[in-house]
């Protein structure tokens, strides 16, 4: 049988006297209920979908609208009820399964089954997927790791370790740091410690910072993306079925962002950051001023971005002429302060700056005289990259 790619049933699909039935957004997913094996009675279905909507629909409103959904299934025979108990109609099971977007229309297994895997992955926006794919969101490393991929427009792989993952997240942070306007020419990011790509790719969180773990990192990525409270797998399955269920009660029309909200909602690096103010302190890395102006972001290519590294390096640059070069750490400092509408943080600033070596458009070089004097500027000017370690942008004469 052909797989089936739409969840929309046509009108082709509609009994004749489904006609002028005031349909309840929430009776496909009644249905779903009573289709699983066994199917279920009234109070069944209300206790197992209420706390998927629990936050949209007081107990008496959810009550009336799960009756009204079993009364209009039947109506239209998609359902029957014996003895108080519903079951799907063949033509019932079929819409059904299509509703879940399946890859063929089969009669539903538990209902706690499909609530975890088919359920889940139609309300993830996922389309007609292969039972082992549906088997890995059974697990809170599987679940998290589909939930991030779908979030930052990653490819779905069924096995994926939090390492390349995160290497993976790491490309997309450094793709925003530059606007966006790298992705072809980008690296695989493997080329950077473990803990610098995990450093870069937190630039992604609402709240950036030293997860201590990939596993950490992506468990607390998906958490932010489903609005979850922890990244526990029944904590982020209730989250996803809510957001599903805001979705299917909102119509679509007031679902559609304008594209500035819906590019901040999406994107952490787009949010607005403040210009430190005259005799104030820098603000921290991934900070805003609440007090002050905000400065909308806007990221600079590779071309502007080290034109401008070289240029703040040429005055904080030392040695002689043919071999000059400055300290990395002495070159972030003023573009910072200089450049706020950039919103980088150290860590985004470093890893573009390998991307501009790699690129061939300015040139890094490594510390080989360590002396008590400049130990700490050569700590925090610290590039790990393969197998090498920079410290300083070089300046051309």
């Amino acid at each position: 049988m052909a797989t089936m790619t739409s969840n929309r049933p046509s009108a082709a699909d509609k009994q004749p006297h489904e006609t002028g039935i005031a349909v309840s957004p929430l009776r496909d997913l009644v249905l779903v209920r009573i289709a699983c094996d066994g199917g279920a009675t009234r109070a069944e279905t209300i206790r197992d979908l209420g706390q998927m909507v629990a936050h949209r629909l007081s107990p008496g409103e959810w009550r009336q609208t799960a009756e009204d959904a079993l009364g209009q299934l039947v109506e239209a025979c998609l359902a029957s009820e014996k003895r108080g108990r519903y079951e799907a109609t063949a033509a019932g099971t079929e819409r059904a399964a299509m509703y879940l977007v399946l890859r063929q229309p089969a009669k539903l297994g538990p209902w706690t089954e499909v609530r975890d895997a088919q359920l889940i992955a139609r309300a993830l926006g996922l389309e007609a997927e292969s039972t082992p794919k549906l088997k890995a969101l059974g697990t809170p490393e599987g679940l998290r790791a589909v939930v991030v991929q779908r979030a930052f427009g990653l490819p779905r792989r069924l096995k994926t370790s939090p390492a390349r993952l995160r290497a993976e997240l790491a490309i997309v942070a450094l793709e925003r740091a530059f606007g966006n306007k790298l992705k072809a020419s980008l690296g695989s990011g493997g080329g950077l410690s473990a803990k610098a790509g995990r450093m870069l790719a937190a630039q992604l969180s609402r709240r950036p910072r030293d997860f201590g773990t990939d596993s950490k990192l992506i468990a607390a990525l998906a958490a932010e993306h489903t609005d979850a409270a922890q990244p526990s797998l029944d904590v982020l399955r209730t989250a996803i079925l809510k957001r599903f269920i805001n979705e299917t009660l909102t119509p679509a029309s007031a679902q559609i962002e304008p594209a500035a909200t819906a590019a901040h909602a999406r994107a952490p690096a787009d949010r607005r950051v403040a210009a430190p103010a005259a005799g104030k302190a820098p603000l921290p890395d991934n900070d805003t001023d609440p007090a002050g102006a905000g400065v909308p972001l806007l990221r600079p290519d590779l071309d502007t971005f080290a034109a401008e590294v070289v240029r703040h390096a040429a005055p904080v640059s030392e040695g002689w002429s043919g071999n000059r070069k400055a300290f990395i750490s002495h070159v972030w400092p003023s573009i910072r302060e200089s450049r706020p509408e950039w919103g980088l943080s150290e860590i985004e600033f470093k890893c573009m700056l390998v991307e501009a070596h790699r690129a061939g458009r300015l040139a890094l070089s490594s510390a080989d005289l360590k002396s008590k004097s400049n130990i700490k500027d050569i700590q925090d000017s610290a590039i790990s990259w393969m197998n090498t370690v920079w410290h300083y942008v070089r300046v051309e004469d």
